[in-house]
């Protein structure tokens, strides 16, 4: 009898250490990964949908067309201007860059699949809030998976690109929606391994409710 008293002596001695973690740094860090996985499908879907990824030598790289520029001598100053030419093409094979076509088909295909995968890793995060116990537990684990996911695909499409132009590709010939790619590939990689990290902080936060829900 002694030892059984002692053994929950020790039990309820060892309860207010997983308190020491308060429950507002947990919610308050998955708002945070929900919010940013949000900002991070749309600059990936506006960088997308726009496709003007590459200004060089007077010609327009884009992931769904090809353009040439037009040069406009301004009235201001003698200043200089470009704009588009009528004559944008789909056919990416007139751009004289071997393989383009193919090349950037398989590029819009695996970003547009990161962002897909990336709008079901949010819907997945968003859900386990409204749910407790296990059921919480494995949609945010599924979820962080699929934003992970997202950016890898990513990563991968925006590699392809580089790989494809490499010779025309400069620092500065990368357009607004570019880096808006590469900053959204960046946040889907941060998500996705802090929503993975904070499954492992959670043992140490304190539950509400009955344990039998986990």
């Amino acid at each position: 009898m002694r030892l059984l008293h002692g053994c929950e002596k020790r039990k309820v001695g060892a309860d207010p250490r997983g308190k020491s973690t308060p429950l507002f740094l947990d919610l308050f860090c998955r708002s945070l990964i929900i919010l940013c996985t949000f900002l991070s499908v749309i600059l990936s879907s506006i960088a997308v949908c726009d496709g003007h990824w590459l200004l060089a030598d007077r010609r327009m790289f884009g992931l769904w067309y090809f353009c040439s520029l037009e040069e406009q001598q301004g009235s201001v100053l003698g200043s200089q201007s470009f704009k588009a030419s009528s004559n944008c093409t789909r056919h990416l094979e007139e751009a004289g860059v071997d393989g383009l076509g193919v090349g950037l088909a398989s590029c819009r295909f695996v970003i547009t699949l990161a962002v897909v995968s990336a709008i079901f890793g949010l819907e997945l995060l968003v859900m386990s809030q409204a749910s407790e116990g296990r059921d919480s537990s494995r949609r945010w684990t599924l979820g962080a998976r699929l934003v992970l996911l997202a950016g890898v695909m990513a990563a991968a499409g925006i590699a392809s690109f580089v790989l494809l132009l490499g010779a025309f590709a400069t620092l500065l010939g990368f357009t607004l929606t570019f880096w808006c790619q590469f900053t959204a590939t960046f946040l889907f990689f941060l998500n996705g391994m802090a929503a993975r990290h904070i499954q492992h902080i959670e043992p140490l936060l304190p539950f509400s409710g009955h344990p039998d829900k986990l």
